[in-house]
């Protein structure tokens, strides 16, 4: 599947490439318009890099952190470290653990996407520019499809058009 997406400036140009793009015959189904009044960023199925990233993150934390209080504790059984004298040899593994356990649900923050909560990739800046008030006309189809949308879209002057192929 092959998309195209412009960014126009307003409603108007968006509603004018809609109905250009219709004239030259291109499906109805295949042709959106994102922006205030039409479809959302989420009913369209644009993926929020944020939301993506705390799933992984969770799915990873899952199996990191009780790993890591095992390993930590393990550590200091094995290696009989008594870093904090006051708590004797039992509070000490229990550290050991507990720190392991810091170390996991790291490794599940930055390995799991952290970085993605700070946002990537160009779902984010088009949903920012849909937040800016901007419009994208979003053409989905075959390679001819999109190839034959492309100079009509061009007609409009939008401020972006991207084209993708989603394999």
């Amino acid at each position: 599947m092959n998309y195209l997406v412009a960014v126009l400036d307003n409603r108007i140009k968006a509603e004018e490439a809609y109905t250009a793009l219709e004239a030259a015959s291109l499906p109805k189904d295949d042709i959106d318009i994102l922006g205030k009044g039409f479809k959302t960023a989420d009913e369209y199925g644009l993926i929020d890099p944020a939301d993506q990233a705390w799933k992984q993150i969770r799915l990873m934390m899952v199996w990191l952190v009780p790993f890591g209080f095992i390993a930590g504790f393990s550590f200091n059984l094995i290696t009989g470290l008594d870093t904090f004298t006051f708590t004797g040899r039992l509070g000490n593994q229990i550290i050991g653990g507990l720190l392991g356990t810091f170390g996991g649900a790291m490794g599940a923050y930055f390995i799991g996407g952290g970085m993605g909560i700070l946002g990537s990739g160009d779902a984010l800046s088009y949903r920012n520019r849909l937040s800016a008030g901007k419009f994208l006309v979003v053409v989905r189809g075959s390679e001819a499809i999109v190839r034959q949308a492309t100079p009509i879209l061009r007609k409009f002057r939008p401020e972006n058009i991207q084209g993708y192929s989603a394999r």
